[in-house]
This record gives structure tokens, sequence and C-alpha cells, in this order.
């Protein structure tokens, strides 16, 4: 188990995890990473994790960095002060990499148990916790499962998870009557409460150690990191600086993308004429066509776009200027009402939405974390980037596309942070817990790291691609194509068989639109288009499109390719964008124009979140209430901000 500076305290969902883990599973070695050049705050970790049972090997990580601070360290002092191996490595250029893996392969072998080190609190609280700690041994059953001076100390630290664990023992009653008298006892001696205590007792054993083992060869100045934070997290200029740099990201992100995108989907034509020309005309050849080369290539399309954003964002976070980001954020986020913690998650939304809300786990505040998990489907998720593409692409020139997109980025996080302020004043009120948050040095990213990062992310998408949107596409292409043989209002195969070329054209066009109208997703569509009407998208497409979109939002570009597609194989060089640019009412006026483009994509930015991350909503908050409650008000949302935007337009005469 590989685990980085921390505390063993819990107070969010992640630290609980990690600790019950560490204790009731055993692991056979723990590999404790730490900062080299904050080693005091580091090693507050390493002393709990060594009274826990379980071997650790000890990595000085970013030991050069250390040195340029001009820290040295004895290693073997630090050995012989510690009783458990170290070693030293700077991670980024793969040192030290080998030497983990021999001393943690060598600590299994050996199969010795370390006993770690042993540090002695004052005589007083020492006293007191032997009380407590004499009680739990009555207990075999809890002993022999948990370090009972462990379990007496975090019941004086007020650990509600320990403290719920003794109240469930034989002697629970005993215990925490003892806890509490021992509580008032030390307040009264020291005049301060038995955490802070304990917590100077392991600051003071940390800072004895490393006046042991550490040497300062020079007193450092101003670090270029220092100096840099100067002008980034200026009070003043941040905030513009960080925005700017968002902008840049976006910019850079769509500018890269086309000319990739253009070879995907070139090659993605190719695939289809090929399958079209070996393939008799028919059930078999529309389902891989249109179904299949088609809808699943038309997401596919988009994958240049979403590794580029993850790749600037990894560039951003690797070298420590996202934390910077949450700093500079905190005091904003304080003002409507949210912990200064809640900006990574809801950073991460950018990314996907299932690990965002997930890390809403590392904020302790319930409500806080509430209200982080409940806007950050508002956050633009890379699974929207291809609706925002293809549309930005068809109504919008390549230089005002940049600017679109960040319109809408902005857009989800403005309406975000509107929705936390209302949630935090009327629905979960309550003071925001204060935000404490260490900013690490400014780092050079690493090529590797950057796309180890980048590939992480665009994984999921790429997952996502080949099963949920597979299967999302199939089963479009199955409700846009049955009745396979509905009833025409014309009996077409004669009067395209006895009509000129340009003629049976329009009539094959004719019956391909028969079709689709009669099929079940032009049924169904058609019964959902009302509510859309009012937001300027009122096609039984679209509205197809977005239903489909509750399962992934990326089926909306497939579902539309394949919508789009079915009747018109014969037109090889028509692509998504043309026949969303060409698509005309029954007034003979287009569909399309930027004005609806823009109130789409804002629907969709805001609308229903995906079936998965409603399901990671449920799992989190353990009760069905919240997701139900997700889906119905940032639909109501969505409604509402697509047709002020629509209606709010047509008034101003745009569009």
């Amino acid at each position: 188990m590989c685990i980085r500076d921390s505390s063993l305290t819990a107070h969010s969902i992640d630290e609980i995890v990690a600790r019950n883990f560490i204790i009731e599973e055993k692991p056979d070695v723990i590999v404790n990473i730490l900062d080299s050049s904050n080693l005091e705050r580091n090693l507050y970790l390493s002393v709990q994790l060594m009274k826990l049972g379980v071997p650790v090997v000890l990595v000085f990580n970013m030991i050069d960095m250390a040195e340029r601070q001009g820290f040295t360290f004895d290693k073997k002092r630090f050995q012989e002060l510690l009783n458990s191996p170290v070693v030293f490595s700077v991670a980024s250029q793969e040192k030290g990499m080998k030497e983990i893996l021999e001393e943690t392969v060598k600590v299994f072998k050996s199969g010795k148990n370390f006993p770690g080190i042993e540090i002695k609190y004052d005589k007083e609280l020492e006293r007191e916790a032997v009380k407590i700690e004499d009680i739990i041994k009555k207990d075999a059953t809890l002993s022999e499962k948990y370090p009972s001076r462990w379990l007496a100390l975090k019941l004086l630290e007020g650990d509600d998870v320990v403290k719920k664990l003794a109240k469930k023992s034989e002697y629970g009653e005993e215990i925490l009557q003892q806890k509490e008298k021992s509580e008032k006892y030390l307040n009264d001696i020291f005049g301060d409460t038995p955490d802070a205590i304990i917590a100077d007792g392991r600051y003071g054993f940390i800072s004895g150690i490393c006046s042991e083992a550490v040497r300062k060869t020079f007193e450092a100045r101003h670090s270029l990191s220092d100096k840099i934070d100067s002008v980034l997290i200026n009070r003043i200029l941040g905030l513009p600086i960080f925005l700017f740099l968002m902008w840049v990201l976006f910019k850079f992100t769509f500018a890269f993308s086309e000319p990739l995108m253009s070879l995907i989907e070139m090659g993605q034509e190719q695939v289809s004429d090929l399958a079209g020309s070996l393939l008799p005309s028919g059930l078999l050849q529309s389902l891989l066509v249109d179904g299949v080369i088609g809808g699943v290539g038309s997401v596919l399309v988009f994958v240049p776009i979403i590794f580029l954003l993850f790749f600037a964002m990894a560039v951003l976070e690797d070298s420590g200027y996202m934390a910077r980001a949450a700093f500079i954020m905190d005091k904003f986020m304080h003002k409507i009402g949210l912990h200064g913690r809640s900006f990574i998650p809801l950073l991460l939304g950018f990314g996907c939405n299932l690990p965002a809300i997930m890390a809403a786990r590392t904020i302790e505040d319930e409500r806080d974390r509430l209200v982080t998990i409940l806007v950050n489907p508002f956050m633009s998720c890379g699974a929207r980037l291809p609706v925002y593409t293809l549309f930005i692409g068809s109504f919008f020139t390549e230089e005002m596309a940049g600017n679109v997109l960040f319109s809408i980025y902005f857009l989800g996080v403005a309406v975000s942070i509107g929705m936390a302020a209302i949630f935090r004043r009327y629905l979960l009120k309550g003071e925001a817990a204060p935000f404490v948050m260490e900013l690490p040095p400014y780092r050079l990213p690493t090529l590797k790291g950057v796309l180890i990062h980048m590939w992480e992310r665009g994984y999921l998408y790429l997952r996502k691609a080949g099963t949920i949107i597979f299967a999302g596409c199939l089963l479009v292409w199955f409700l846009s194509n049955f009745p396979f043989n509905p009833c025409y209002s014309k009996n077409y195969d004669i009067l395209i068989k006895n009509a000129s070329a340009e003629e049976a054209k329009k009539l094959e066009n004719e019956k391909a639109k028969e079709k689709l109208e009669k099929s079940y997703a032009g049924i169904l569509g058609k019964t959902v288009a009302p509510v859309f009407k009012p937001l300027g998208f009122g096609d039984w497409k679209i509205g197809v499109g977005l239903i489909g979109g509750f399962v992934a939002k990326e089926i909306v570009v497939g579902t539309l390719g394949t919508l789009y597609s079915v009747g018109e194989a014969d037109e090889k060089s028509l692509s998504l964008r043309q026949a969303l640019q060409n698509e005309i009412d029954s007034t003979g006026k287009k569909k399309f124009n930027p004005l609806v483009a823009y109130s789409f994509m804002v629907f969709v930015l805001l609308y229903i979140p995906c079936v998965a991350t409603v399901a990671v909503i449920k799992r989190e908050t353990n009760s069905w209430k919240w997701p139900i409650f997700t889906i119905f008000y940032t639909s109501c949302i969505a409604w509402m901000i697509s047709f002020l935007i629509y209606q709010g337009g047509k008034m101003l005469g745009l569009g």
C-alpha cells in the first residue's frame, strides 16, 4: 500500500477508508511518501503509521528540491531514530524508483515487524491514556483487532469514528466515561484540549529527530516560488490572471484539435464508404454504416479536443498552479458559503463529474460536502465537449470558437456558484468551515507525467465510447429504423423506379424523412419536442439526442450522427455539421442559427447529469433524495436559462 502525507485522524470519508484499510486489512508493507522540502509536517503521519503494526518504508521524495533549499539529510541517522527503512527519491526524474521497490520487497520478504517508535507524552497525559487503555484491554475482541494504546489516544483526540467503535464494545460505557473524566482532568491541568497536547507532543518528537538528522547548509531567502506567487496570487492580479489562463487553455484546445479532428473525420468517411460498398443494401448495411460507424465514429472524432483539454489541465496541475487557483478562489468561495476545499472537486468536474463528486470526500463538513456534490454537475465535463465542438464548428467562425467555448464553461461556473450560494443560504444553512492548504513549490512539468495524467482522464472517455456510447448509439439506430417497413404515404419504390435521377434522389430523401418521422425515435422525439420549442430547438431529432444524453452526454453527438445519416447513405460527402446547417423547417427556414445553437449548448451544459453521475451522487450521499432532487432542479435551471438566452436574443435581434 502506498500513502502520501496526511493524517490518521479521520475527518473526511477518504481518510476513514484509508485508515480502516490499514488497521483492519493489515497490508504487508506501507510505502509512506514524504515531501522532503516540508519534512516536519510530513513526518506527522509517519509517526502515527509506525504504531499500527504494519512495516513502513519511508520515501523522502523531492530530495533535490530540499537540497536546493539548503537541507542535507543523514539517512543512516533517520533510520536509527525512526526504526524504519528510508529511501531518497526524485520521482519526476525517476531517481530512487528501483531502490523503493527493492526496499519494499526486502521488508516484505524479511517478515520483520518493525516496532517503529514510541512517543512519550507528558506524564499526566500518559497516565490518563493508560487508564483508558486498561479498560479497552478488557474487551479481547476490540484490543486484538486494534492497538489499544492507539485507540486510547484517538479517543482523547476526539476521533468520532473511534468513539462510535468504543460504544459498540461491551465496556463502551465505562470507556467513554473514563474518556470524559480524562479530558476534563487534562483540560484543568494544562488549560488546553488533549488533542492539542498530543499534537504538540508529536511535533516535539519530530522536531527532535530533525534536529539530529537534518542540517541546513545556508539560510534560504525568498525562493523562486515566492517570487512567482507575489504576482500569480496577488490580491489584485490573481483573479484576472487565473481567468486569462483559463481562456488561453480553451483557445489552445480548440485551435490545435481542429486539424486532428478533420483527419479522423476523413478516416471515418472512408471506412463508411468501404463498408457500404462491401455490404448489400439492407438492414445489416444500415446497422454497420449508420449505427456502428456513424454513431461511435461521430464520438471518436472529438477525442483530440478532449485529450488536448486534459493535457493543458495536467500542465497547470503538475506545475503547481492548480493549488494556487484554489487559494485564489478561497476567499470568494467563503463569500458564497462554500468551503475553500470545494474548489478542487469543482475544478475536477471539467474532466469528469464522477471522480469530481467522489473527490468531495475530502471536505470534512457534511453541509459543505453536500453542496459541492449538488452543484458539481454544472461544471462542464469532457463528455459535453463534443456537443460544443459540433455546434460551435457548425455555426460560429474559427475566430469566435475559443471565446464561445470559454463563455460556456464560464457560465457553468457562474451557475454552480450561484446555486451554491442559494443552497447555503436557504437549504443547508451554516458557516463554512475554515480552509488551510499548503501551496506546493512550482515545478517544471515532465512530459511523461503530463501524458500519464492526460491518458488517465482521457481513458475514461474512451472507455465510455467503447461501451455505454456504443450501446446507446445502437439503441438509437434501432429506434430510428423500426418499424423497418412503416406504412408510407406513397409507394416510393415504384415512384423512384420510374423517376429521373434527380427526381429519384428527392424521392429517396423524402422516403427517408418519412421513415424517421414514423419510427419509434420520431414518435419519442415528437412527444418531447414541444418542451424545447420555447428554447429554439423544438426539433424531434434534438429531443431524441437529449434523451440519449441522460445515458451519457457523449451520446448526444452519436445520436445526432445516427439520426441525420439514416436514408442519406448516397450522399457520401455530407457531414453532420452540414446536415445541421442545412436543416429546414416546414416554412423553408433553417432550423439552426448561432442563437439556437448557443441556447442548445447551454441546455446541454446545465440539464440532467448522466446516469452514472446520478448513481455516484446516490452512493456518496447514501440516499435517493439528493440524486432525484439533482435530476429535477438541474433540468429546471437548464430550461429557464436557455429560455432567457433564446427569447432575450430574439428580442435583441440576434441569431
